[in-house]
């Protein structure tokens, strides 16, 4: 019996009701597309290299370019707008690109993912080393900044991909999520507490300002950092402290790759031959065309604008308005523990009550807290408890899109049966975009901290910045989430619509794997 392994590529959407026979070749064919937990985990640990290292460039690079280079605002800026931008723009092309790779004996997506991590791997640790020459400083970070953003897409956008080929059961992609999704966030956690914990050891005190010279010298001399009892930190100990953390993280990028790589096996498409490969511009009008995929974007485009508006001004929300210097990378690592834990209760949760329903409760569920937060006054206790019940809502934003995007996936498939090879268009698209609203957020918080005063290392902020960073954390994340939930009530695939989906797909791949069968015997005949 020849072998159809899987057949992702869906490429005949006709109605037939071919009955399936009962000699078990079915149930031999489900056996073989079911994942193990061996599989589920060695493919879920491929996704915490880009959250790690997104997490360390997100909360850290902005202070490492100002305080340790000593970069100059303005250029500081430059570097992390264009390299946001920059990274948007890789992802269509890549996608675009490995649309169109060969097959090899790997397959299609896990040649990307080898080739490019030992060149990404070195890229993201010159990111944090501060070169020996004033000149050209900011074309250096600037430049492996972007290489670094190019190399990860390479690793990411594949990767994402894979999700398609690693079964063609539903249920099994849904689990594989799931478990990607976890190791996820706690690639967020590792993140935050791998750079936190090393470079918070060497972290340079905050500077005083007008205000903190005549305050108490008592107080003044704990929160600017002068009491002579403590070790006097110096810029080369917070360079070596930066490097030691960025080599750590690299080393766990390296082995995530390898995990994957061979823990990983990508299924081969089925025989029905792929469609002609098309122009960039024409596959962008294909994907963006099917209504499903653009509303689906477009939620997650407003939804994730949100949380990166928190997450990118949290952490300054936490040292400077609520006064918690020294416990703000405590109270990231208690959110994103209570989103790692809430994981599988929205898996479980998605699955018997739908994956729309679970968008609109678990989002919403945040909203309570972020105005919570912003409006009792400052309690460390309570801002810890708040966090942790954050946390929980903040999960869905991790778990949820990516659980919906084989949905999409799978509708284009039935509505378009002629065009197949296409996923990592999808999934490059999406990352697009969330990577267009994290660089969005990050300039509307640049230029509202600086045109409110915001003073750079500064032990105190003017009141502007902290009704700034309140409107940044608060009042703007959840005026985007309603916005992206009103886009969502039009989203047309609910749970029925998924379930004919499924159904239909799974027919026509057991007709295909059918008709091979019957071909090869066939041959052997003759």
């Amino acid at each position: 019996m020849a072998k159809g392994e899987g057949g992702e590529q869906y490429s005949n959407a006709s109605l037939l009701n071919k009955p399936v026979s009962s000699d078990g070749i079915t149930l031999a064919r489900k056996e073989r597309n079911r994942l193990s937990v061996c599989n589920k985990i060695c493919y879920a640990i491929g996704g915490a290299p880009y959250q790690i290292t997104g997490c360390a460039l997100g909360f850290f690079l902005q202070i490492y370019l100002l305080d340790v280079a000593q970069l100059d605002p303005f250029y500081a800026s430059i570097i992390l707008f264009v390299g946001r931008a920059w990274d948007a723009i890789t992802d269509p092309t890549v996608g675009f690109l490995v649309s169109r790779s060969p097959w090899t004996r790997f397959g299609r997506m896990l040649p990307w993912i080898l080739i490019s991590t030992p060149l990404a791997v070195l890229a993201y640790f010159l990111i944090w080393y501060v070169p020996p020459f004033e000149d050209g400083k900011v074309l250096w970070y600037l430049f492996f900044y972007c290489i670094f953003q190019t190399l990860q897409t390479c690793f990411h956008v594949p990767y994402s991909a894979l999700t398609m080929f690693i079964s063609s059961e539903q249920k099994e992609r849904d689990s594989a999520t799931a478990y990607r999704m976890t190791v996820e966030v706690l690639g967020t956690v590792l993140g935050t507490a791998v750079q936190g914990q090393i470079v918070g050891m060497a972290n340079a005190p905050c500077l005083p300002g007008p205000g903190d010279l005549v305050a108490d010298l008592s107080n003044s001399s704990n929160s600017v950092g002068l009491n002579n009892s403590e070790p006097v930190i110096s810029l080369e100990h917070t360079k070596v402290a930066y490097m030691i953390a960025s080599g750590v993280i690299c080393l766990i990028y390296f082995l995530c790759a390898i995990v994957v790589f061979f823990g990983v096996r990508e299924q081969k498409e089925s025989c029905r031959p792929r469609s002609e490969p098309m122009g960039f511009f024409q596959g962008i009008k294909l994907v963006m065309g099917h209504g499903p995929y653009a509303k689906l974007v477009m939620v997650f485009l407003f939804t994730s604008l949100a949380f990166m508006l928190l997450e990118g001004n949290f952490a300054l929300f936490c040292s400077s308005t609520l006064g918690f210097r020294n416990d703000f990378q405590n109270i990231l690592l208690v959110i994103m523990l209570s989103a790692t834990l809430a994981i599988p209760f929205w898996q479980w949760f998605l699955t018997r009550f739908g994956k729309k329903t679970a968008v609109y409760v678990g989002t919403l569920s945040v909203v309570p807290f972020m105005i919570l937060v912003v409006c009792l006054k400052s309690n460390l206790i309570v801002t810890y408890i708040v966090s942790f019940a954050a946390g929980v809502g903040l999960a869905t934003a991790f778990l949820l899109p990516w659980s919906m995007l084989p949905d999409v996936v799978d509708d284009f498939q039935v509505q378009n049966p002629d065009s197949t090879g296409h996923e990592a268009l999808f999934y490059s698209f999406y990352v697009f975009f969330t990577k267009f609203a994290s660089g969005v957020s990050l300039g509307i918080s640049t230029l509202s901290l600086d045109f409110a005063g915001y003073i750079s290392r500064g032990c105190t902020q003017p009141e502007a910045v902290d009704l700034t960073l309140k409107l940044l954390v608060s009042a703007a994340p959840v005026a985007l989430i309603i916005i992206g939930l009103t886009i969502l009530y039009s989203y047309p695939i609910n749970e029925e619509r998924r379930q004919g989906n499924r159904k239909l797909l799974q027919e026509l791949r057991d007709n295909e794997a059918d008709s091979e069968t019957d071909s090869t015997e066939l041959a052997n005949i003759v």
